[in-house]
């Protein structure tokens, strides 16, 4: 070989390719907290991390503070699921919309403005109870209205993760802020916990009012780089159709959707009768409450950080199988429970395996789902996440009153279960339209990173595979 044709060998794209390929395999591998921890290399995401931290464990606060408030009240588990119903149909009706304000707009602005509106809600509630005056339709009207607010909220905090840390990072940012919620479920149920005993909800909701500053705070000081405005020429229903047909066109998408649906309708509810379980089942009052839900923050906390670590979306999808399994197992035997101690125990892998199944299908999501469609599908997560959680609120109070807590929660356990099996199943189909859906971003210029794989564990989709398709 000559020279020539040496240092064309060299400088081809497939011969810097191979070089680099061989650094990186000659590199020492990263520690293990730098991969769990490197979406903290950006400045926006600190400032949003440090914001998130104060402002969801009031939000937690309020939420156990709220639901002991309408216990102590009525004492109507029925009246527990309506209030829960009332705080989050708004998002299964409007998130569309949200979703069309998120892909149309500066999704810090609509941050700022849902978040400055949640404050002034929380302070509300906060003088109503603290002057005696609150009354259960308060609480009815002051919970519809912030769904209202997380209507808007929600697909625009979803979507704004990658404007913060870009598609390479996203896989952990997802995981982390998984951490921070469930981080803060340990610590804000304790604290309400303590606070109801001693001196009533209404300091929870006045914390809460305060802890929003923080948020508003950090994303005033974020510097977040322009999106390049794509020109919306339809209606904003229009809008929301384009977005709904994405989602019944994308098998693997809308399969996740639907898992997750389902699991919000019949598995999640367990959390609405928390407050009969730690009373009327367990009796440990206000206190054991906070320390329940706790402890099902402690085991929600350690599969958030578990996922952190990752660097690929490689196997995730066997892992949404597995994982809603483990919940619905998870349940049943929380529901056969009569300990306090083990009750507070089972709830640990409850925590687990919930968050796990949530983290790892929002990842799956954004790894398939385009940048001028993003605001749109994570509407439709929304309402699959927290809409149909209403409707569950419901169904699980009508049981409840009729039956008994421990059966429904037992019940729903059992369905998750045979939904993961389902999904099992149909896990191959899924790897193979996922591997399409990832060459055809890149091909568009979506350009996922490159560790971005197939939804259920097949191999990396990398740059020669789209090089190949382009020659064929």
């Amino acid at each position: 070989m000559s020279i020539r044709q040496q240092t064309a060998g060299k400088s081809s794209p497939a011969g810097s390719r191979d070089a680099k390929d061989a650094r990186a395999r000659q590199a020492p591998p990263e520690p293990r907290l730098s991969l769990a921890l490197r979406a903290f290399k950006y400045r926006n995401y600190q400032l949003f991390f440090g914001g998130q931290f104060i402002s969801l464990t009031g939000t937690w606060m309020q939420s156990i503070a709220q639901a002991w408030l309408v216990y102590r009240l009525t004492g109507s588990a029925v009246l527990l699921g309506f209030v829960a119903f009332s705080g989050q149909i708004p998002v299964f009706l409007l998130a569309s919309l949200g979703g069309v304000f998120a892909d149309r707009h500066r999704r810090r602005r609509i941050l700022v403005a849902t978040q400055t509106a949640s404050m002034l809600l929380a302070f509300v509630l906060a003088v109503l109870t603290l002057t005696h005056r609150v009354e259960v339709w308060h609480v009815f009207v002051l919970a519809a209205l912030l769904g209202l607010v997380n209507a808007f909220d929600i697909p625009a905090r979803q979507s704004f993760v990658v404007e913060m840390v870009g598609r390479k990072d996203l896989i952990n940012a997802i995981a982390l802020n998984s951490s921070i919620f469930n981080g803060t479920r340990i610590i804000g149920p304790a604290i309400a916990g303590i606070l109801v005993a001693t001196v009533g909800e209404g300091w929870c909701f006045f914390a809460n009012g305060v802890s929003y500053m923080a948020v508003i705070a950090g994303l005033l000081l974020m510097k977040i780089k322009v999106r390049e405005r794509v020109l919306h020429r339809g209606s904003a229903l229009a809008s929301i159709i384009e977005g709904f047909g994405y989602v019944g066109r994308s098998g693997p998408v809308r399969s996740l959707l639907s898992l997750l649906g389902l699991i919000s309708l019949i598995g999640l509810p367990y959390v609405v009768l928390m407050p009969i379980f730690a009373d009327q089942i367990l009796h440990g009052g206000a206190r054991g409450l906070g320390l329940l839900m706790g402890a099902s923050g402690v085991g929600a906390l350690a599969g958030a950080l578990s996922l952190a670590a990752r660097q690929g979306a490689r196997g995730l999808g066997r892992l949404v199988a597995f994982s809603t399994a483990g919940f619905g197992a998870s349940l049943i035997l929380f529901s056969l429970s009569r300990s306090f101690w083990l009750s507070a125990a089972l709830l640990m892998p409850v925590g687990f395996f919930m968050i796990v199944e949530m983290a790892s299908s929002n990842t799956l999501i954004q790894t398939l789902v385009p940048d001028n469609l993003r605001g749109r599908v994570m509407a439709v997560y929304s309402m699959m996440l927290m809409g149909m959680a209403p409707f569950g609120a419901l169904l699980a109070g009508a049981i409840a009153h009729n039956l008994s807590a421990p059966l429904t929660v037992a019940l729903g356990g059992a369905v998750c279960i045979v939904a993961a099996v389902v999904f099992g199943l149909r896990l191959p189909v899924f790897r193979r339209e996922a591997r399409q859906m990832i060459v055809a971003l890149q091909m568009a210029g979506g350009d996922p990173a490159e560790e971005m794989t197939a939804a259920g564990g097949g191999s990396v989709v990398g740059r020669d595979d789209v090089v190949e398709r382009r020659r064929q």
